[in-house]
C-alpha cells in the first residue's frame, strides 16, 4: 500500500491550493479515504472523509464551505481543494485509506502566511 501527497506549500492568507493523494497497492475505489491535519503542538484532526464511490462528504465544521474533497477511482487519487485559506489552516496535511487496514500517507506541509 503507498499513499503519495501533493500540492502543498505556501499561499497568502485568502488564497488557494489543491492537494492530491495518490494511491497504489490496493483496490482503491472500495475504500472510504479521509484527509486530517496536524498543526505544530495540536493533535492530528479529521478534516474530510469521502466515501468509496465520492457520494458522500463529510467535513470539519473548521473547514466546511471552504474545503472539497473529492477523489477520480479511475486515477486511484483522492483530492482536498481547499480555499480560502487562513493562518490557522497551516499544518501537516495526511490522506488516510481506512478499513480494516488503515494507512496513511507522509503528509504535505501547508502554510498560509503573508
Amino acid at each position: 500500500v503507498q499513499l503519495v501527497e501533493s500540492g502543498g506549500g505556501l499561499v497568502q492568507p485568502g488564497g488557494s491550493l489543491r492537494l492530491s493523494c495518490a494511491a497504489s497497492g490496493f483496490t482503491f475505489s472500495s475504500f472510504v479515504m479521509t484527509w486530517y491535519r496536524q498543526a505544530p503542538g495540536m493533535e492530528r484532526e479529521l478534516v474530510a472523509t469521502i466515501s468509496s464511490d465520492g457520494g458522500t462528504t463529510n467535513y470539519a465544521n473548521s473547514v466546511k464551505g471552504r474545503f472539497t474533497i473529492s477523489r477520480d477511482n479511475a486515477k486511484d487519487t483522492v483530492y482536498l481543494q481547499m480555499n480560502s485559506l487562513k493562518p490557522e489552516d497551516t499544518a501537516v496535511y495526511y490522506c488516510k485509506k481506512l478499513g480494516i487496514h488503515p494507512y496513511w500517507g507522509q503528509g504535505t506541509q501547508v502554510t498560509v502566511s503573508s
